[in-house]
């Protein structure tokens, strides 16, 4: 198909009106962050991504189907300049733009974060002008792009696991005239040689705070990342260092999600019905619906996180009905199968899974079913505490 030569005045024109409606929603109170949002050439960061098609394929499965400016180029273009979270990698493979295929299902491992997610993260670490920055999880490059317009390319360090990845941002960057710190690193170990850091700001998630990003960051300093597991539980949370090397800050509310930084994502866990074969005949009704964490909602959203920080190697799928919980690690397992308006709850192994995430629900109820800024996170060498007044101390295990 033939493309337009006026790119960049599109571009350009489409920028504009992004910076104006994201302004317009509130995403963009700071106005240096408006000016870089209206800067940031965001079309160069993304040469191909996936969007999901109308129908299903078989099985159920989402069809994600590749846009590129030559295959189309009013959609792309579109698409680039949408609040849209554009995947552009599934399951660790880096794809060929100039042929790309049509996938069924996989796991995105690598996307451009939406635009307002992007500037929301930025703003709530309370970045300012004089700060050095640490991000993890340079992706696409468009987030460190907004970054160095806003800061300078000399305060920003940004790491990505993912050699392939890198090499495409960097290339961007550069070619938009951008300079910042770039480097191949695990999120998970920082980057001490720039450290210390007046803030570090995660473009995934991590199972507990990472230890090496307390000690890179200042005393006073920041860090914003989103906390995540294996129930597929998430919660963003805002740090401050102290003069000692821990850390404390509060809960942030909202359904934030990122990708899980690879190194911790859930493992393989075998066929749910041979952990359920060895479960006990008979069984309990539960105390609590599983829909109390899997439902659609905000609450049920915050519910699931602090039910993770109780089972922390749990993970969860329901097959014909009944929910299994499955834990890898000490070989326990749990089924809820519905009855009527009840659940039947079997269990075994040396952790009562269902039963602690009970407790945790009954504590919530008995607290007033608190908001998630109502909770703080602790950090104190080897030890992580969520906290709350009214309930019991829940303790991140450090993986």
């Amino acid at each position: 198909m033939t493309v337009p030569v006026d790119c960049e005045n599109d571009a350009a024109r489409l920028r504009g009106k992004l910076a104006r409606t994201l302004a317009e929603e509130g995403a963009l109170a700071d106005p240096a962050w408006r000016d870089a949002v209206a800067t940031v050439p965001r079309h160069r960061f993304v040469p191909g991504f996936y969007l999901p098609a109308d129908q299903p394929g078989d099985h159920g499965l989402t069809v994600w189907e590749p846009v590129t400016r030559k295959l189309d180029y009013g959609r792309w273009l579109a698409a680039a300049y949408s609040d849209t979270t554009l995947i552009t990698q599934f399951d660790g493979d880096e794809p060929d733009w100039e042929r790309p295929a049509i996938r069924r299902g996989g796991a995105p491992t690598s996307s451009s974060t939406l635009p307002s997610l992007v500037v929301r993260m930025w703003a709530d670490a309370d970045v300012r002008q004089e700060h050095t920055v640490l991000e993890l999880g340079t992706g696409s490059g468009y987030s460190t792009a907004l970054a160095c317009e806003r800061l300078g390319s000399d305060a920003v360090t940004s790491i990505e696991v993912d050699g392939r990845r890198l090499e495409q941002a960097a290339t961007a960057l550069h070619d938009c005239g951008y300079t910042p710190t770039l480097a191949v690193a695990d999120g998970l170990y920082g980057y001490w040689p720039e450290a210390r850091f007046d803030r570090i700001v995660a473009a995934c998630s991590f199972r507990s705070v990472p230890p090496a990003l307390v000690s890179q960051a200042r005393p006073g300093g920041k860090i914003l990342l989103t906390l995540s597991g294996w129930l597929y539980g998430y919660a963003r949370v805002l740090l401050t260092v102290d003069d000692d090397g821990g850390a404390e800050g509060t809960l942030l509310g909202g359904t934030v999600s990122f990708m899980s930084a690879r190194t911790h994502a859930a493992p393989a866990f075998g066929n749910p019905t041979h952990w359920a074969a060895d479960l006990p005949k008979s069984g309990r009704p539960a105390r609590h619906s599983p829909q109390r964490i899997t439902d659609a909602t905000e609450e049920a959203f915050h519910l699931r996180f602090l039910a993770q920080s109780a089972v922390p190697d749990a993970q969860m799928i329901t097959m014909g009905g009944v929910v299994h919980l499955i834990d890898v690690v000490t070989g326990a397992a749990a089924t809820l199968t519905p009855e009527g308006d009840n659940w039947l709850v079997r269990e075994s192994g040396t952790v009562a899974l269902w039963e602690r995430i009970e407790a945790v629900l009954t504590a919530y109820d008995a607290a007033g079913r608190p908001g998630p800024d109502t909770f703080r996170l602790h950090v104190d060498g080897g030890e992580e505490r969520v906290l709350h007044p009214q309930m019991p101390d829940l303790r991140l295990r450090r993986p």
